[in-house]
């Protein structure tokens, strides 16, 4: 393995909850723990077999809450060193500062991605090929990099990354600015100008880099977590971070870094992405019968039943007629019937539900 790769490491994050994925994904095993696409291996599984074919083994760190340890050890039997926990859910530029200094004590050299932990990539090549060009751009260059997705529509479920075609499109671009997740009619025009990309959430940039952005931009986070450096690669870190990163601000890395940097460059990619945070993008992702439909149940007898999402439990056997564009999840103690066009009131309805019990959630 060459020098270079081992100064290159990969970050997942894998700490959410997946409250868009209820009742399937629930507080105690959130979706990246779960089978969701019937393959026989969880999000964080297939993610982190993808890690394993571009660093060394013990260069991937987890990024994940304090409950969900237990969990990433039974699906990736990795060290307990190698997982990064978070006391309190504080978004992910503390999170990412965490993993910043704590890769800084091992290897002030490093250069590191940060991927979530629950994405499907269908074309896994033309992946690695971009990564690779990543890590050599920010291992080179004082530069924070991002992978932008190809928009194939124009949704209104993910943030746009701007750039300036003026010499035509580039293998690295220089980003104009972050645009939050736009109105259908605004999407459009992004999709038009040909001048967006779909924002991934996945970074890549030397410690040197990430750590000048957060003294410049963010400097209390750092401030906070690096009190005593001498803590971290100890057996006093656990103890130490469970101290001091509750009192780290609360702001995603786009806030606090990516949207108030002016060295920030985008690497336009197509590699069948989706960052499947709903149903409905298992349903748009999933292997559709002759109706549209998508399920993981091998007894399905339907009748004028087109374009549904069925998820029941192994064995069930599942009859539906007269139902169009809807969500059907069964959970054994939850049954969930909702139209797939509003699907992205489901996290509102945890909410409610959360109100009167946390028994299902």
């Amino acid at each position: 393995m060459s020098n270079q790769n081992k100064n290159n490491y990969i970050c997942i994050m894998a700490g959410g909850v997946g409250s868009r994925f209820w009742p399937a994904s629930r507080e105690a095993r959130p979706k990246q723990f779960l089978d969701i696409l019937g393959v026989g291996k969880s999000l964080i599984q297939l993610t982190y077999d993808r890690a394993i074919q571009m660093v060394p083994k013990e260069n991937i760190l987890i990024l994940t809450n304090k409950k969900y340890k237990g969990l990433v050890i039974e699906h990736l039997g990795i060290m307990p060193n190698q997982i990064l926990m978070e006391p309190s859910r504080n978004n992910t530029a503390p999170c990412i500062a965490y993993a910043t200094l704590k890769i800084n004590a091992m290897n002030p050299d490093a250069v590191f991605a940060v991927w979530p932990s629950d994405h499907i990539i269908l074309k896994e090549n033309a992946f690695h090929e971009k990564m690779k060009l990543a890590f050599s751009y920010a291992g080179e260059y004082q530069a924070l990099v991002t992978l932008g997705i190809q928009p194939s529509r124009p949704d209104t479920g993910y943030g746009y990354i701007e750039v300036n075609h003026m010499d035509g499109a580039q293998a690295i671009e220089r980003v104009v600015q972050f645009k939050e997740k736009p109105d259908e009619a605004t999407a459009q025009k992004y999709l038009d100008s040909g001048n967006f990309f779909w924002n991934a959430g996945i970074f890549i940039w030397s410690v040197k880099s990430v750590m000048e952005a957060f003294q410049k931009n963010e400097p209390s986070i750092i401030e906070v977590l690096n009190a005593n450096p001498a803590k971290y690669n100890t057996t006093q870190e656990q103890d130490y971070i469970d101290e001091v990163y509750p009192n780290t601000k609360n702001i995603s890395v786009d806030y606090a870094l990516l949207e108030r940097s002016d060295n920030v460059y985008v690497i336009p990619s197509e590699f069948g992405w989706s960052d499947l945070g709903t149903w409905g993008s298992l349903h748009a992702e999933g292997e559709k019968d002759a109706a549209g439909n998508v399920t993981n149940s091998k007894n399905f007898f339907s009748e004028n039943t087109k374009n549904c999402l069925i998820r029941v439990p192994k064995g069930k056997l599942v009859v539906i007629k007269d139902l169009e564009d809807y969500i059907v999840v069964d959970e054994d103690d939850v049954l969930l019937i909702h139209p797939k066009s509003k699907e992205q009131e489901i996290k509102a309805i945890t909410k409610s539900i959360k109100e009167k019990s946390d028994q299902y959630l």
